[in-house]
């Protein structure tokens, strides 16, 4: 699975009613790559206001794990 998130500096972005926080990569924001075009709306509208903003493309990969 194929996620996109957006991150600035060391932390992610979790959009909320009120527009955003920044948090750990758990509580961020995610969106299917069918998403891109809301994902690429959020980095322009914020791209002037925070710092090295960049999207992140995060691949899931499950496996079994023995214990």
């Amino acid at each position: 699975m194929e996620l996109l998130t957006i991150k600035s500096d060391e932390q992610y972005l979790r959009f909320t009613a009120q527009g955003y926080e920044l948090t750990n990569m758990s509580k961020a924001s995610v969106y299917p790559l069918s998403q891109e075009n809301k994902v690429v709306e959020f980095y322009n509208k914020y791209l002037s206001e925070l710092n090295n903003l960049q999207v992140k493309k995060l691949i899931i990969i499950e496996e079994d794990y023995n214990i």
